[in-house]
This record gives structure tokens, sequence and C-alpha cells, in this order.
């Protein structure tokens, strides 16, 4: 990419006041909130921005800020890890604040109905807008992109600076020249009222989203679909689904996600497609990492959005993170030797039920003690290697008794998964996960595979083969 990525939009501060609850108020039935923690984040564009500078970006963000207390903290948490070229936001900042406790939201309070109206932007913003080597535009409706200025800028730019049109209801159609649009079902819907397209799911998405790429005549036209990932269409005879990895856990701010993955690969020259399933992908990391606050909170913080570990970090960081953030500790344990699709469709299963998946895996010793003196065929830490290796997997951790319990005391999982095998057996450690309000699930095995079967299958003979005659 010739130059940075330039993202445009309205910024917001987005607040989440995170507590435990365990009782109601006296005078009220709605819950108190104890022990409650501030995590204030960019919201908006500024998320938009934040995920793409975690990638590792250059990024320039054009927005309007008011010189209030929650402009002057969005400048501070943004200017850590991009340049900003801000112009004046009429009125107070738009500000959302929610009130949420065991992973729920249970209040939102919106505040600031802040706007940008036409005036000077001043030559550091129209410096960076002609210095893009492409622009992602994050519409939410506060003015930045009806701004004439901003418009004229965005019309202005060459036709090899691709651009990403993020629209909103409430906002601007796009200038002419865009790249890639991308509403998601409910915007799809409200952005072509009138236009007697009527139902819902990929037929539907597919309708709205040709309606739209000729309505404004852009190349590609991508409706987000939730679990389902996106549908991409640019004129083609059929579109093209990008399916999503299945993600459970706080949505908000996943649209941002997929935007920003969007247009990095556009910068980076790649094709619609491959910048629809980039942007897929991005948004289904976001939301599997945890929950978005806390994601979105760990970027405004380091610029980066993994809450798997990191150099230096351990599974115990992971889950201490988790539980800040009010998600769902899943943990599950066994051998894994000679990793099989059994494995990993156990794993992938137990990552859904979750934020965060801990594999408690059996060491060398315990192995032996199980299996017999000829096992494990491979060591514990190659063993931690691979499953540290699949994206289902946050971290493991190796025990060396005879069962995971006492571990367990320690890990204190908010969900124990074992596979279906074990129905009607009595867990050593289930004791120790109900004693701290964990739930043990059973999940299905892929019949016939195992790790045993795969040994004894590689260690007989083949047959030989049958001669029936020869051929002279």
């Amino acid at each position: 990419m010739k130059g940075p990525l330039v993202v445009v939009g309205d910024v917001l501060l987005d607040v989440d006041i995170v507590g435990s609850s365990s009782r109601l108020c006296p005078d009220a039935p709605v819950p108190v909130v104890e022990r409650a923690e501030e995590r204030p984040r960019p919201g908006g564009a500024g998320l938009a921005a934040l995920l793409a500078a975690a990638d590792g970006r250059d990024v320039v963000l054009v927005t309007a800020l008011a010189e209030d207390d929650p402009g002057r903290r969005l400048r501070a948490m943004l200017e850590r890890h991009m340049e900003v070229a801000a112009f004046h936001l009429h009125g107070g900042t738009p500000c959302k604040l929610r009130i949420r406790s065991g992973g729920q939201s249970l209040a939102r309070l919106d505040a600031g109905e802040g706007r940008a109206v036409d005036g000077p932007v001043g030559p550091r913003v129209a410096a960076a807008i002609a210095s893009a080597g492409a622009v992602l535009v994050s519409d939410y409706g506060r003015g930045v992109t009806g701004h004439s200025a901003i418009r004229s800028l965005l019309g202005g730019l060459p036709a090899d600076v691709p651009v990403v049109w993020d629209p909103h209801p409430r906002g601007e159609p796009p200038v002419p020249g865009v790249r890639l649009l991308t509403p998601n079902e409910e915007e799809a819907a409200r952005l072509t009222e009138g236009a007697g397209i009527g139902g819902t799911g990929l037929a539907a998405a597919g309708r709205r989203g040709r309606h739209l790429g000729r309505a404004w005549s852009i190349d590609g036209v991508a409706v987000t679909l939730g679990a389902d990932g996106a549908l991409l269409c640019d004129g083609s005879q059929a579109p093209f689904l990008a399916p999503a990895r299945p993600a459970r856990g706080d949505s908000c701010g996943a649209g941002d996600s997929f935007a920003a993955g969007a247009a990095c690969a556009l910068a980076d020259g790649g094709t619609l497609a491959a910048a629809v399933t980039e942007g897929v992908e991005r948004a289904s990391e976001f939301v599997r990492a945890g929950a978005a606050a806390a994601v979105a909170g760990r970027l405004a913080e380091t610029g980066t959005a993994r809450l798997v570990p990191e150099r230096g970090e351990d599974a115990w960081d992971v889950v201490e993170r988790t539980r800040r953030a009010g998600g769902t500790v899943v943990a599950t344990g066994g051998c894994f030797d000679l990793l099989h699709a059994g494995h990993v469709s156990l794993l992938q299963q137990a990552r859904r039920l979750g934020d965060c998946l801990i594999v408690c895996v059996n060491s060398d010793a315990s192995v032996r003690r199980r299996k017999g003196p000829s096992r494990p065929v491979s060591s514990a830490a190659d063993r931690v290697r691979v499953l540290e290796a699949l994206s289902d997997v946050d971290a493991a951790l190796v025990f060396d008794d005879d069962t995971p319990a006492p571990l367990l005391e320690r890990l204190r999982p908010d969900v124990w998964v074992k596979g279906a095998d074990y129905a009607g057996t009595a867990l050593p450690e289930a004791e120790t996960v109900r004693a701290h309000d964990g739930e043990i699930v059973l999940l299905p095995l892929l019949e016939g595979r195992s790790t045993t079967r795969l040994l004894s299958t590689a260690r007989t003979p083949p047959a030989p083969p049958t001669t029936k005659g020869h051929a002279s």
C-alpha cells in the first residue's frame, strides 16, 4: 500500500460499567451492581481505526471531536496508536454507557448529541485524505460523512485508492467510486425501504445487496449476516458467501472489525471476495477472543486485540482476563496423543460454549500410568505446542496427577467438557468442578476415532495382495 489507511467517520466514547450482581434493590425490582469497574474505549470509527492499527497498519483517523472531557479522553486513547486529524464537533461528544453483570447488559444510557456541521476542516484533514493508500468510511450518522468538504475530498481520490463504506441508515449515501459497501442485514433492509424487497435470509440479502449496488453504482456490496458470515453481491451471476466460523461472545463491534479487515485486504491488493473473507475472519476472531468490550479496551491500552497468550503470558493470564471481562471459562482435558479429527471436533464444540478454552493435558508420566510404557508417542511439550496452534484453543496446562482434579481446584472452570463416552461414568473431578459452581457437559464424539485405534492400524502390516494369475 503506497499510503496509510485513512479511516473517516464518527467517533463515540463507549463505557462499560462491569460488576457483579446477586441481589435486587430494596426500593425497586432492579439488580444491585457491586464491585463495579469502569472500562472506557473508543467506539464507531475509533474502534475501526484501532482494529486496523492492531494489524500493524499506518492509520490516520479523520473525525470530528468536541473540546469536552469525553472528547479529550477519546483523543488520548486514539493518539497512542495513530495520527488523529480532527475538526470541530458541534455539541457534546456522543457517549454510550452500558451497565453489565454476568456477561449481560442491564441498562444503556446515551448522552451527547454532537454533530459535525459544514465549516472549515483545516489543511491537516485535507492532507490526510489526499495521502490515503486506502480509505474506510465508518458512518455512524453523526455528520462527518455528510460534511461537504469531506465528501469533496473523498470524491476526488484517484481511482486506484480503494474505498470501503460502512453505512448507517441515518447517515449519508456513499460518494461515487466506492469499491465495497458493508451494511448488515438490518441496515440493508432499512436502506432499501420502498424498493419492495421483503423477507429475510440469504435470498433477501442478495436482492437488497444487488439493489444497493445498482442504486449507488458500487462494485461490490457485502451484506453481513452475523453468525452466517457475509454475502458479497458484485455483479456476478451468483453472490459469494463467506461463511463465519462459529464464535460465541459479545458481538458489539464485530461490524467494525469486519469493515476494517476488508479495508486492509483491499489495501493489500486483494479481490472483493478475498476482502470479504478476511473481514468475516477478523469479525469471528474479535467475537471469539472474548467479550468485545474487553478486546476493545485492550486495544485502547496496547493496540492488540488478542486475548490468547502472548510472549510472556500463560493460561492463567487468559483465565484472569476472561473473568475480568465477565466471560465464561471452558476447560477440557486428556492425553491428546496423536491429535486426530475426533480431538479437533471436541475442541471446536467446547470452544463454542464460552469465551476461552483451556486444555488440561496429561503429563508424560501420567500418560504412561494410564496407557502403558509405550505411550505417549509425543512428549507433553509437543502435544501442548500442537494444541495451542489450534485456533479454538486459547491455552494448555500440563498436570502430573492421575486426574485433573487438583488442577481444576485452582482453575475453577465455569464449564468442564468431556466426551460422550464418559456417559454413566463417575468422574473423579466432578465434585471439584461443582464445588466451585462449575458445570460438566458431555459432547458427542466422532465415531471410530481414537489414538489407540490409529496406533493399532499403523502397527498392523498390510495383507499381501491376492494373486489370481500371471499375465505373460
